[in-house]
């Protein structure tokens, strides 16, 4: 496996996969304490015009957040994390989590980080600063 030290301008990041899930939704909302219809009730969703229950926006920056995490481990530290929600995340939808290095200096890796549907549309996209620990 790469260490953080070894990565270069360019290079990829690890993919991440997800599938948010009803269940998982709840979960999130009731963590989070956001209960906004649209992401527990469907009618109410639809409604709204959504087309449906979505899944909250922090919960995909936190599928974010994970992938960069386990990508590091202990070699790296989180400087920085800004994302931008693109497009709806929806149950059941398969999301891939990933980036590039954008930037390299001796201890830092800036990298463009973007998470896509299964139809290729982006529904995040980011930066993120790592501090690799030497």
């Amino acid at each position: 496996m790469k260490r953080l030290v070894q990565y270069e301008v360019s290079d990829r990041l690890p993919v991440r996969k997800w599938v948010p899930n009803d269940i998982q939704i709840r979960q999130y909302a009731e963590a989070s304490g956001d209960f906004n219809p649209i992401h527990l009730d469907d009618n109410y969703a639809r409604l709204a015009g959504l087309g449906g229950v979505i899944a909250h926006g922090m919960l995909t920056m936190a599928q974010m957040a994970a992938m960069l995490t386990d990508w590091m481990g202990k070699e790296g530290e989180l400087s920085k994390f800004n994302v931008r929600f693109e497009h709806m995340v929806r149950p059941g939808d398969t999301i891939k989590c990933s980036g590039y290095i954008r930037e390299r200096s001796e201890n830092t890796l800036v990298c463009d980080l973007e998470a896509l549907n299964h139809k290729e549309e982006r529904v995040l996209s980011g930066l993120a600063l790592i501090t690799i620990q030497l």
